[in-house]
């Protein structure tokens, strides 16, 4: 019973700086630079607590997020079940992961003052665990077949198309459906491809993609702490990329040291693999910038040692020289906190400037008095890298204080059009431009 009474206590506290902390004013400036090959890195600043900020969610009221001149935008599904990301499939058809994963334990006051401050900007809505399929029949934009394709999963995130299989990363496991087009509803269970390392789960997602000839999957595993504070033993198999033999389930660590891969993706031009990595928090607004990088393999990315290159944490002890020289420098700096989620490349033939480069949906900070992210950039590249500064492609999340929703996954499809997952307001948009490309799959 006093251990109870404790714990209410701290929860209570907790709640109620967490209260404190949530709506205050913001006064700090959006940041340094830091986009792209060379951000600012300010010194790492340190303190009991992070500044917190999420702005309040609210219902959409009528107002729309805002896209490019040239292009519209509507959602084609709405009172989804916490939608993540989205796959197309080969006739059009889009599935949709839902669900909620997570449940690693709290263990400091930290741990319940932000769990509690980020379940104020998360949807209360219970997770699906299932995958949707919006299909529209006529081709008119309009997404008038909704069906659950599959249920009982746990937690899907990542998802991927190969042969005539649809690979689906659960946060515990890989599994594998039978894809039959025009089917509604999966034939059978899914089979288990591999095991994935579900143990306390912090960073519960499971990013996933499959290479161009369907041999590979490459799964992304975040970490189970913020910079190893629980010990690295339960970060065996995290913070890394990994190969999976889409045939016998063979794993193997394609590359290391990334906090939390969130989502993976190949260029098409290259054939380089690619990912969206959040950042640590804690070292002050302006550290650390999450990441866009192409994923080399055997390449380690510094976490938890160093950031950004060999810049060492100096909160890991103890600490490794060796591992910080050898950290490899992500290629393009997405901002700090800024949380990306989504990442997909143009498939060519879009309207300038989206003709070539990488849509990435970005949930939004927590831990900043001033929010960053909440929207959709497209980062331009040439010639397989990036080559300039991002655009805004779809905005307008937030207002007057107010979040109607939060962006995670992207996807383009075969029009031209990209599919956006937004798990605030449990809605899959679709921006196309005014003169979409045929589809080839009618």
């Amino acid at each position: 019973m006093k251990a109870a009474h404790k714990t209410g206590l701290a929860l209570a506290a907790a709640a109620a700086l967490a209260a404190s902390l949530t709506y205050v004013v913001a006064q700090t400036p959006a940041g340094p630079g830091q986009h792209g090959a060379n951000p600012e890195l300010p010194e790492p600043q340190r303190g009991l607590l992070p500044d917190m900020r999420i702005a309040e969610p609210a219902g959409w009221d009528g107002r729309m997020p805002t896209v490019p001149a040239g292009w519209t935008i509507k959602a084609i599904a709405t009172d989804l079940k916490i939608p993540r990301q989205t796959l197309v499939l080969p006739n059009g058809d889009i599935l949709v992961a839902e669900g909620r994963g997570g449940g690693a334990p709290k263990l400091t006051p930290k741990d319940f003052i932000a769990g509690i401050l980020k379940a104020q900007g998360n949807t209360k809505v219970k997770g699906g665990n299932q995958l949707t399929l919006l299909r529209d029949a006529d081709g008119d934009g309009t997404y008038e077949g909704r069906w659950v394709y599959a249920d009982n999963l746990n937690a899907p995130y990542g998802l991927a198309f190969a042969g005539d299989k649809i690979y689906v990363a659960n946060q515990d496991a890989l599994v594998r459906l039978d894809y039959v087009a025009g089917a509604t509803r999966a034939a059978a269970a899914p089979v288990t491809v591999a095991l994935l390392p579900s143990a306390i789960n912090h960073h519960w997602t499971k990013a996933l993609t499959v290479d161009a000839e369907g041999k590979f999957l490459y799964v992304g595993i975040g970490s189970n702490s913020n910079v190893g504070e629980r010990g690295l033993a339960v970060e065996e198999h995290r913070a890394l990329v990994w190969q999976i033999d889409a045939a016998t389930g063979a794993v193997r660590p394609f590359a290391t040291g990334l906090r939390n891969p969130t989502a993976l993706a190949f260029e098409p031009g290259t054939q380089q693999l690619w990912t969206v990595v959040n950042e640590r928090d804690e070292l002050g607004p302006d550290l650390v910038p999450d990441y866009l990088t192409s994923v080399r393999e055997g390449a380690f990315y510094g976490w938890p040692y160093a950031y950004w290159g060999p810049n060492a944490d100096p909160r890991v002890k103890p600490g490794d020289d060796k591992k910080v020289q050898a950290t490899v420098r992500p290629d393009y700096a997405l901002q700090s906190h800024t949380a990306p989620l989504g990442l997909a490349f143009s498939q060519g033939g879009l309207p300038a400037p989206f003709a070539q480069g990488a849509f990435i949906g970005q949930h939004g900070s927590w831990n900043r008095k001033e929010p960053v992210g909440y929207k959709v950039i497209f980062v331009p590249f040439s010639g397989g890298k990036p080559s300039g500064a991002p655009v805004d492609f779809v905005a307008g999340f937030q207002a007057d204080g107010k979040t109607m929703g939060r962006p995670v996954g992207v996807t383009v499809d075969a029009k031209g059009a990209v599919i956006v997952a937004d798990d605030l307001s449990n809605t899959v948009w679709r921006a196309v431009p005014q003169a979409p490309r045929p589809d080839p799959s009618r």
